[in-house]
């Protein structure tokens, strides 16, 4: 590997086109930059350089040389530059995850925010359901939770911030018997699917969404898939109304009321105490009060 002092000599060379103008910017005595060069070319067994009467100008095999030189030394820029703000707590990547239930029309505003106001990092979004957010936190592969729901005592080192109670709403197809009956008992919805998404967690107990005991569930990976075979009355179950709410105004989907069994979510927002990490502060702050996660999160229109 060579030294980042030989590959920006010989940018400059390749730039000036000629050892007497390098040598100038560089400080140094025309033979010095000469002899630095034939260095360069003696360890790569290649001519980097055509030495014409006035000047120097790259060879094939040169041009090939500096256009990877140029990009090491850039890389080298952003190393440098990367380490100096992860040393003041600027960190160079935000995980955040989603928990499946929160609503994604914030997303847009917070993703353009984040890339305006930080050049220089990333954001890493995933989404995990119920215990698979908690889980995320704890094993750090999440800084920050949107919309973790029935907070679990798993271990690690976070805060929380309440974000206000995720209201379902029970729905089936508009066609589904359920649809027709006049009053549901626990007996007549038990004899269809519970239409349930998947718990993410591996090593913390698996949560589903509300169900009867005697249901047979129907597991799918996220709402995308649970909308599809609900519409398609393949089950039944509860949405988040957020969700609901053009599906029952469509008449793609109908709301029937179980007395009996209302599911409720207390939804936080959680996120890892980490003081060398500056942009989870920034986040949260972005993200604001318990009102106004609710609205942007969870609130049905």
């Amino acid at each position: 590997m060579f030294a980042k002092s030989s590959l920006e000599m010989l940018d400059t060379v390749a730039r000036l086109g000629s050892f007497t103008a390098a040598a100038e910017q560089l400080h140094k005595v025309p033979s010095a930059i000469s002899y630095g060069v034939r260095q360069v070319e003696s360890e790569l067994g290649v001519v980097l350089f055509r030495r014409l009467p006035r000047k120097v100008e790259l060879t094939p095999a040169g041009e090939l040389f500096m256009a990877e030189a140029r990009l090491l030394l850039r890389q080298m820029e952003e190393v440098k530059a990367q380490t100096r703000r992860a040393a003041r707590g600027w960190q160079a990547t935000l995980k955040v995850t989603l928990d499946n239930v929160v609503k994604l029309d914030p997303l847009k505003a917070m993703i353009e925010e984040f890339y305006r106001r930080f050049e220089f990092a990333e954001l890493q979004i995933n989404m995990e359901v119920f215990n698979g957010s908690w889980e995320a936190i704890a094993q750090g592969r999440a800084d920050v939770v949107i919309g973790a729901t029935s907070a679990v005592p798993v271990g690690g080192d976070f805060e929380v911030r309440d974000m206000g109670v995720l209201d379902w709403a029970f729905v089936v197809a508009r066609d589904h018997p359920c649809a027709r009956e006049p009053e549901l008992s626990e007996a007549f919805v038990s004899q269809f699917a519970a239409i349930c998404l998947d718990d993410t967690s591996s090593v913390l107990p698996k949560r589903h969404t509300s169900h009867y005991p005697q249901q047979r569930r129907l597991l799918l990976p996220n709402w995308h898939s649970a909308i599809e075979c609900l519409k398609n009355g393949l089950g039944v179950g509860y949405m988040p109304r957020h969700m609901a709410q053009g599906l029952l105004a469509s008449g793609e989907l109908v709301e029937r009321d179980l007395t009996d069994h209302k599911p409720l979510s207390q939804c936080c927002l959680v996120w890892r105490k980490e003081d060398n990490h500056k942009l989870i502060g920034w986040m949260v702050d972005y993200l604001g009060s318990s009102e106004q996660l609710y609205r942007d999160w969870l609130q049905a229109y």
